[in-house]
């Protein structure tokens, strides 16, 4: 079985005095993590800080989780942006990460959009090219992660940049290979052992099993958990003993 690293949604993934999700047990078991970069979610310049040093402290990989500018919606509400704006927020949030990640010694790994704009760009080619874009103006070096079989993740080869197609272990998906929209009550998996069955079926045999039960390819170089779920934890500890064996 080839390298599939554990991506988890972390990082500043509050608001005020509301915290989500358990970072600091999280964060020890994963490969990397992306971290909310004050648009959609996060206390700039607080939560940030923490969370790199976290990351650090555990030798995981930094990654820049950049969102539409919506606080209030957690950055899951379609907003329409031109596509130059859409470049110019991702190039912000971009310096906005990198500044503490640089001040604590340490490099930025990849870029992967948050919510209704990752959901957008993977369909929309030209939202794509301007976040693959800024991705590679900002850095060449950065990753661009993507939906399995995406628009993002063409856009990103386009421009010569190296990608990571994402599968995503707690959520469901549509037959067109997108995934299930958060507003249906199918969305997320919240029972371990379906996880593990949907996680063991991308990894082992490139396919997944859609909600209205036809099997589709699917490739698979990075596995993403979402960390503000109840069950996050012990879903990232299922799926780390499974990829490590």
């Amino acid at each position: 079985m080839k390298k599939i690293f554990l991506n988890c949604d972390l990082g500043g993934e509050n608001f005020g005095l509301y915290q989500i999700g358990n970072d600091e047990a999280i964060v020890p078991l994963a490969d990397a993590v992306n971290i909310a970069c004050g648009f959609h979610a996060g206390d700039p310049p607080q939560s940030m800080n923490k969370t790199v040093q976290l990351a650090k402290k555990h030798h995981v990989k930094i990654g820049a989780h950049p969102g539409f500018p919506d606080l209030q919606g957690f950055g899951r509400r379609k907003i329409d942006m031109l596509p130059a704006d859409v470049y110019d927020a991702i190039i912000y949030q971009l310096g906005a990460l990198s500044g503490f990640t640089t001040a604590h010694s340490i490099k930025l790994h990849h870029v992967k959009p948050h919510g209704a704009l990752y959901n957008m760009a993977c369909k929309d080619e030209k939202l794509a090219d301007a976040i693959a874009k800024a991705v590679i103006d900002f850095d060449k070096n950065l990753i661009l992660v993507g939906l399995a079989n995406s628009k993002l993740v063409e856009a990103g080869k386009a421009y010569g940049l190296a990608v990571a197609n994402e599968v995503f272990a707690d959520r469901t998906y549509q037959s067109d290979g997108s995934l299930t929209p958060r507003s249906l009550d199918n969305a997320v998996i919240h029972d371990k052992d379906q996880v593990i069955r949907q996680v063991e079926e991308m990894i082992n045999h490139q396919l997944v099993t859609t909600v209205t039960g036809e099997k589709i390819e699917i490739k698979a170089d990075t596995i993403c958990v979402h960390g503000d779920t109840v069950e996050a934890l012990e879903l990232v500890k299922a799926i780390r003993k499974l990829i490590t064996h």
